[in-house]
Parts: structure tokens; sequence; C-alpha cells
């Protein structure tokens, strides 16, 4: 939707951003045109990246990489803001889910970032990570991930305040979309354009073909995605759900289906995978403070010169 605006790009999901970020310290002090020549070459130059998805020039980024100024989120937005001007579009942004967890890193490669936060039912957002065909972790880290980004996004919320960090819900854009769609529009502080209600004629551009988990990009906007946890989730799973997800589901509206409370050994196995998943973050929270005392320099996004 947001890419369907005349001024604003988002891209395929890509797989730079934090990769990067997360082993910044193996491309040196980026002061040195060398070390950022060869940064260009791990954007743009790898598979894993999906640099290859955006249908760019890649030497001629490179190039532009290699010239721009010295810092990770420097060489970052300009492949970014390649994408946009290809498209002829003015600004520019990107979208994976796992940045929620990742704000803060976020916001030390982009300093002026602002956010849009889209929440969904977390029941619907289990139930359609489990029909995923690159999810193999199971029911209960399904239900773990929506309760942390939850969490994690509250934080962020508080902290960032309404300048930075705007939020809706999935269930409430779909009902309406140009009502939520002018909304996110003037706190980007944009004009709002029709076409955004009709993703679907730019999605064969943004989406790739081989994604066919999002073919209902291609297709007008779809209010059946909402509720779709009542059929694709068990008895017990919905259980569960609610059990441990209750306070955040009706404190974004959601309403419970008031099922019984689930078995304690299945809401043991959550708690155990739950609190596995948050130490694993905690300790990649803390293997980023000490990365950041060994930065040869800052990360910070810079103007480019010319």
């Amino acid at each position: 939707m947001l890419h369907a605006h005349p001024r604003i790009a988002l891209p395929p999901e890509t797989r730079f951003v934090l990769p990067a970020y997360e082993g910044r310290l193996a491309f040196g002090d980026l002061a040195e045109r060398d070390n950022r020549a060869g940064l260009a070459r791990w954007i743009t130059g790898r598979k894993e990246t999906r640099f290859h998805e955006l249908g760019l020039d890649a030497g001629r980024v490179a190039e532009r990489i290699t010239d721009g100024p010295p810092t990770l989120g420097s060489a970052l937005g300009i492949a970014l803001r390649a994408y946009a001007e290809e498209h002829g579009k003015a600004r520019w942004g990107d979208k994976r889910p796992a940045y929620a967890l990742h704000v803060a890193e976020i916001l030390r490669l982009f300093p002026d970032a602002q956010f849009v936060h889209l929440v969904r039912d977390g029941r619907d957002c289990v139930a359609s990570l489990l029909r995923m065909p690159w999810w193999h972790r199971g029911f209960h880290e399904a239900v773990a991930t929506w309760a942390q980004v939850v969490d994690t996004t509250r934080t962020y919320a508080r902290e960032l305040g309404p300048d930075s960090w705007y939020q809706l819900r999935f269930e409430d854009l779909v009902a309406d979309p140009e009502g939520q769609l002018r909304g996110v529009c003037g706190f980007l502080g944009e004009e709002y354009a029709p076409g955004m209600t009709e993703p679907h004629r730019v999605a064969g551009m943004a989406v790739p073909a081989r994604k066919t988990w999002h073919r209902r990009t291609h297709g007008a906007l779809d209010t059946s995605r909402a509720g779709t946890w009542t059929t694709g989730l068990t008895p017990d799973q919905i259980r569960l759900s609610e059990a441990v997800l209750g306070e955040r589901l009706t404190s974004y509206g959601y309403e419970l289906a008031g099922a019984v409370r689930p078995d304690p050994a299945e809401l043991l196995r959550y708690r155990r995978v739950e609190v596995l998943r948050r130490a694993a973050h905690a300790k990649r929270r803390t293997l980023d403070l000490l990365a950041r005392v060994r930065e040869p320099g800052p990360v910070a996004c810079r103007p480019a010169v010319g």
C-alpha cells in the first residue's frame, strides 16, 4: 500500500540491513575506500542479501556505496535510495517483520527513521506462521514470537512517541483502507493518494512471484483474512493462545473466544520455549553492546555529497 504512493518506495523484503549491522565489525573501518568497496560487494553481490530482487544495476549501486559517506547506515541507505529512484520516488523505506525486535539498531543506522507498526490479531499471526513453508519452529514458538513483539513494540511506542511511531490494526486497515491510510500519510507528512487502496496494481513490481505465500498482494484487499484463526487453529491451540496472549489481545481490542484453560503440561512447554526465546534475544542485545565498543567509527546514515 505504501509502495503504491507516488512518493514512497518500499522494496520486497531484503536481507541485508540487519545482517550487515550484526556483522559490521567484519567490514572494518569504512573511512577506508577499500573497505567500503568490500561492503558494497557484500550487499550487491550475494544471493543471501536478495539485492538481486530489487532489479537494480549492482555495479552502479556498488560504485555509489564505494564513493559514498563512510558509515554503514549510509551504504544501506544508498542501496534503498537507489530502489526509490528506480521507481521515480522521493522517499524510501523498508519492511520486515523482524524489524519490530530491532528498532534500537535501526535507529542507530537511521536516526530520523519513522516507524509504521501494523498490529494483527495474534491468533491470526500464529495461524499464518504455521501455514508458511519456511516456518519450522512449531506452534509454541509462533505464540512466543507474537508475545515478544507486542511487549517490545509497546516499549518502543512509549519511548519514541507519536512523531516517530505510528500504529494501526490490520483488521481496521482492510475494513477502512482509505481512512487508515490517510492517518498513515498524515503521520509521514504526505498527501493521501487514492491509488494506495489498490496495491495489487504495483504488487507485480514490489513482490517477487516466487513468494507464493504473498499471492494475495496481487489481488484486491481481502477482508476474509481477518479471523482466520477460528479455522486455522485447533481448539487446543486456541486455548493456549488465549491463555498466554489474552491480556495483549484485549488491549488491542480483540475479543477472546472464552476458551477454557489449557492443559498445565502444555502451558509449561510453552513457558520453556518463551524463556529460551527471550534469553536468546537478551544474549544478542548483550553481544551488540559489546560490539559497539569495538566499532571503528560511527554507523549512522549521512547525506550523500553531490
